[in-house]
Parts: structure tokens; sequence; C-alpha cells
């Protein structure tokens, strides 16, 4: 029977029965809510949905690119005709990219479809070149590539957990290395350099102990999002990953589907790695979306760099399957339109300052003082909170509480949009809220984010002080 009420959804998600808030519409960082009959107006977009936009919403050319990217579109379905607008694409993120890094690419319409699709790249390539028994796939502990069961099997986290009997095999195929997580695990009196070394012996020990004849890959969030909240590796441990892989002949992949496409990088260009590592030691495929459309279209992708494409090219020449609206002539169109104007406008020059100033600030604010801010952390357009019951122990609040969420809330109410997550330590306990505004920040926007961001703080804290958890 049909529940007929003012509130009721017909989305089946979320919440089943009720509507979550309504974004009614966007200008520039800020955005109108609907929630519960009422408007919230002047919100300030502080993640973006999930950390995807770039240019800010009602961008004043982006009808201008659609419109354009409409008239030149006609279907087609990738593996029988091709479209000019995924090479221009393909073309535009390669060139902008470090020398030689990638060769050739495939556009998809999410994160988890990126993800799946890399690792049917990667056992193609294990077959083209003739390694038929690579198959193990090494992630991370608290790890997170998408919500499709094949990239929920990559990972380890929550939202993993609950459907562990139908992923695939987790102690003979899907290997888990540990986490690099330095606030909680780097032992005290430990240098960066030695837990980073310590980390590596890891990897390279659970490669030993599991044949290394048969690993295929190494997999990792270049700056971990909403699994572990914006921790920035350790300094020479992705160029230990990079080193470890070349020394056992397995494939180095990066996922930067949320922090990649210029929200975290230094040169006023796309790769989040280009903060850790040369081009020499880039990964050899690497998963992207978000930012890529800004919100306005569906896409992600995957980058190939040219070892696994000279593999294909000397074997089959072919590669195995497609989705209906792979490499799609209008996403792609939309989607190369808002990457030349934000490379022209320098808006990934600009995230990386004016985000940097907001992790400075943030930090300068919420660490001077008594609260639940364990930590903050982050790298040019993406940061994070870390919320603590003891600064000095690091003891996180019970699960029970959730405040990652609560945080959510009182966020909202106070004016700022954030992300509230739970179970980074462990996969139960922990919580943190991220940021991840729009590229066309100012220093104006910054200053809103930090005063909005400490008042919720500070409202959370007596909130729990009242209740007698803090």
């Amino acid at each position: 029977m049909t529940v007929e009420n003012e509130n009721n959804s017909y989305v089946f998600q979320g919440y089943i029965t009720k509507k979550l808030p309504h974004v009614k519409r966007g200008e520039g960082c800020r955005i109108v809510v609907e929630k519960d009959g009422k408007l919230h107006e002047d919100v300030f977009d502080g993640i973006t949905g999930a950390a995807v936009g770039a240019l800010g919403w009602g961008d004043e050319d982006i009808h201008g690119i659609m419109t354009e990217a409409a008239k030149n579109h006609t279907y087609t379905f990738p593996s029988l005709i091709g479209n000019s607008q995924s090479e221009e694409l393909a073309k535009f993120y390669i060139e902008n990219s470090p020398k030689g890094a990638f060769e050739s690419a495939l556009w998809c319409c999410s994160g988890s479809e990126a993800n799946e699709n890399a690792m049917k790249i990667i056992r193609q390539y294990q077959l083209e070149r003739g390694q038929p028994k690579r198959t193990k796939i090494i992630s991370r502990e608290s790890s997170y590539h998408g919500f499709t069961l094949g990239a929920l099997s990559i990972s380890s986290n929550p939202r993993a957990e609950q459907f562990k009997e139908i992923l695939m095999d987790q102690k003979e195929l899907c290997l888990k290395m540990p986490v690099c997580y330095p606030y909680r695990f780097m032992k005290k009196g430990e240098t960066e350099e030695e837990y980073c070394a310590r980390l590596i012996h890891s990897l390279e020990q659970l490669i030993l102990d599991n044949d290394p004849e048969t690993i295929s890959v190494v997999l990792v969030e270049t700056l971990p999002g909403s699994s572990l909240g914006t921790t920035p590796p350790p300094k020479g441990y992705l160029s230990g990953i990079r080193r470890i892989c070349n020394k056992y002949d397995v494939v180095f992949m990066l996922d930067e589907v949320m922090c990649g496409t210029g929200r975290s990088n230094p040169n006023g260009k796309l790769n989040c790695w280009e903060n850790f590592l040369t081009a020499e030691e880039a990964p050899d495929i690497q998963s992207v979306g978000k930012t890529l459309g800004s919100g306005y279209v569906t896409i992600a992708g995957v980058l190939v760099g040219p070892k696994i494409k000279k593999a294909y090219a000397e074997g089959s020449n072919c590669m195995i399957g497609s989705h209906t609206y792979a490499s799609h002539g209008f996403n792609c169109a939309v989607a190369l339109g808002v990457q030349k104007k934000i490379l022209d406008n320098d808006l990934t020059k600009n995230i990386f300052e004016k985000g940097n100033l907001m992790g400075q600030k943030l930090k300068k604010s919420l660490l001077a003082y008594d609260n639940i801010v364990g930590d903050v952390r982050g790298i040019g357009g993406f940061w994070s909170l870390e919320f603590v019951k003891d600064r000095e122990t690091k003891e996180p609040f019970p699960y029970k509480l959730d405040v990652g969420h609560r945080f959510q809330d009182v966020c909202f109410e106070n004016g700022i949009t954030v992300m509230g997550m739970q179970g980074n330590i462990d996969g139960v306990s922990g919580d943190i809220a991220l940021l991840a505004p729009s590229f066309i920040i100012t220093e104006d926007d910054v200053s809103t984010i930090v005063e909005r961001v400490t008042k919720s703080v500070d409202d959370m804290t007596v909130l729990l002080k009242a209740e007698g958890h803090f």
C-alpha cells in the first residue's frame, strides 16, 4: 500500500519513506535547500555533494558548453563506433599530466564503475602478457573504492562489511595491507620515514607470503576521502609502493576519484600524486571522477599508462567489453569544456592555495583551545576534521553517539554543508567530517567556512558536554 503524505519519497535511496532535504538552486559556492518545509537560504556548500564541485553552481558558461555539446552529439556505442569528444578529453587529460605518465583513457559514468573497469583492464593486461596466474589484488585496510560489489570487494570499511558474504574472496583474492594513518598508527618516537619503512616492509611481506608470481596489482587512494578523512601519505610512502611494484612486476594503481582532477594538485594541473611522485614514478593505471564534470554531467574515467597500453597493442590489440554509456560523447564534451575553463582561469591553482589557507586557518582556530577536534588534515581543496573525546590520548567517541553525522547536521543548521562519517579507525569507531569546496572559493569564502565550522564545533562540544560525553 502506498503511504500518501507530503513527505513521502518515491526515490529508493537514503531514507526510504522520508524525503531528504532538497536543493532548490545554487549560485557559486552557495545553495538554497528546502528541509522539512523550511527554506534554508545562503547555505555554503563546503563539500559540494561528494567533493564533486569545481566550477560552482549556476556557472555562467556551463549552459553554453552544454548547448554546444548537445548540438554536436549523436550517441555511439563505444565498442562499435567512437567519437571525437572522448578522444579530445583523453588527449587533454594526458597532455595536462606529467609527460609519459599516461597514453590512453576510458570514460565511464561513476568512480565505482571506473575502479571496476580498472580491475578488468588489469586482469586482461596480465593475460595479454602471458601472466594468467597473477590474479590477486592488494588494497588497504580502511579504504573505499566504490559501492558496486567489485569495488566493495577491494575496499575495507563498514559499507563493505554488510555485504561480505557476497563479495569477492577476501582471503585468497582481495588481500589487505595495513592502513597508512600516521595520526593513529605512527608509534610514539617513530619518525615519518621509519613509519613509512614499516608500512612498505609490511606490503613486501604480504607479497612474499602470497607468492609474488600471483600478485597482480597494488591499489591505494592517493589522498583517502570518506574512508580515513584526507590523510596525506608520509614522505616516501607512495614512492616506496612504486619501488615494490617494480621489484615484483606488479601493477601500481592509484584511486584519485575523490582527490584528483585538480582538487589537490600543486602545479595547476590535475593529479594529486604530483605532490609525492615524479613523472617516472607515475602509476601504471589510475581512476578519476568527481570534479571531471563538476557535477554537471555523470562522468569518471580510467587513465592507462604506457606499460599497460603496450601489452594490449602487442597482444590482442582489443579491449574486451564495454558499457552502454562509456565514453559518451555529450558527457565527454561537457567535461572537456569544464576542464578547459578550469585551466584557463587557473582554478586548480586557486583551490590549492585557498584550500591550504582554509586548512591552516582551521588548524589555528580549532586546535588552539579545548574542543572535540583532535586533528585537522588535508591537501589543497580536500580537508578533514577528526573528532576525539580526549586530544591527548586520541580516544574516540563511542560509536552509538554518531558524532560525525550529528556534526554534519549541526553544520547545516549553521549554514554550511560537510560530510560526516564514522568508522575511520577500525571500521566501527572514529568520527570525521570532510570539506571539499568548489575551486572558485575566495579568501572571504575561506573566512566563512572557518567561521561556520568553528561555530559548529563549539555547538557540538557544548552538546556533548551537556550529555556527559566530553
